[in-house]
């Protein structure tokens, strides 16, 4: 079992409208020789967008619920849309296709789930032995802040706080969404439980449920030499969507890498 399984009828409305990677990643998969492949796909928030492109894409997630969710979202679109996608349950660290990609993808920070260095050497390595030879690879996450991690990791386990709100789409209630976090800065990792009030019409609680997520942040230059040692070299580094270049002040870190010349 995945921890993203119990998020997968809520993910989309929880989740979906994060919508401003989209029109980079459908990009970055039409320049690619086809068939590009997505790690961590999950319901299809980015890999339904780029079938509808006309690119033929995988899909890959260790979480089979979040998997049918996507399925089922496919079930509802053209058929020449969906003899483009693949989807298969796995894992990022450890996958095996006979294609070859012109581009791999992970988007929405689902790189920092992988929670040592051996795990991301790891990924890394398959990554690049599934790219053809002028294969690129496409991740982003945030921007680690070295205050801000100071400071909550001297504050203790952070107290509660609204995320957001939103309607679950299968009972129609409202879910007003709390985390709480802890931040090690020794091992880099922020240890996250979500939880999700289900409130009535009247505001009264009917279900809590709690949802762990655990992250391990990357600084950037700790990440260049990860790509370097797994045999990849640095093409682009955006601090933006728009394909800004970026700076220290940028909150995101969005790279583009292409598999090196050995």
């Amino acid at each position: 079992m995945s921890d993203y399984d119990v998020y997968a009828t809520t993910y989309d409305a929880q989740f979906g409208k994060g919508l401003e990677d989209i029109p980079f990643y459908v990009e970055e998969a039409e320049r690619a020789e086809p068939p590009v492949l997505e790690l961590a796909c999950g319901t299809g928030r980015v890999l339904i967008p780029v079938a509808k492109a006309g690119v033929r894409v995988y899909g890959l997630d260790s979480s089979p619920s979040m998997l049918d969710t996507c399925r089922r979202k496919l079930s509802a679109l053209r058929s020449e849309v969906q003899d483009r996608v693949t989807l298969t349950q796995s894992d990022m660290r450890d996958f095996c296709f006979d294609e070859r990609f012109g581009l791999i993808y992970c988007p929405f920070r689902s790189f920092l789930h992988l929670r040592t260095t051996e795990d991301q050497m790891t990924a890394l390595r398959s990554i690049r032995a599934h790219l053809r030879p002028d294969g690129r690879f496409a991740l982003n996450f945030f921007n680690p802040s070295v205050s801000f991690i100071a400071q909550a990791a001297g504050s203790g386990r952070g107290v509660a706080k609204i995320q957001k709100e939103f309607e679950d789409p299968e009972s129609g209630r409202r879910v007003i969404a709390w985390a709480t976090m802890g931040h090690d800065p020794v091992k880099q990792l922020i240890d996250t439980f979500v939880i999700h009030d289900v409130v009535d019409a009247e505001g009264s609680l009917v279900e809590r449920t709690y949802k762990p997520m655990r992250l391990r942040w990357i600084y950037r230059y700790e990440f260049e030499h990860l790509l370097h040692r797994c045999g990849f070299e640095v093409e682009a580094l955006y601090g933006d969507f728009d394909r800004r270049p970026f700076t220290e002040a940028d909150q995101e870190l969005i790279w583009i890498a292409r598999k090196a010349k050995r």
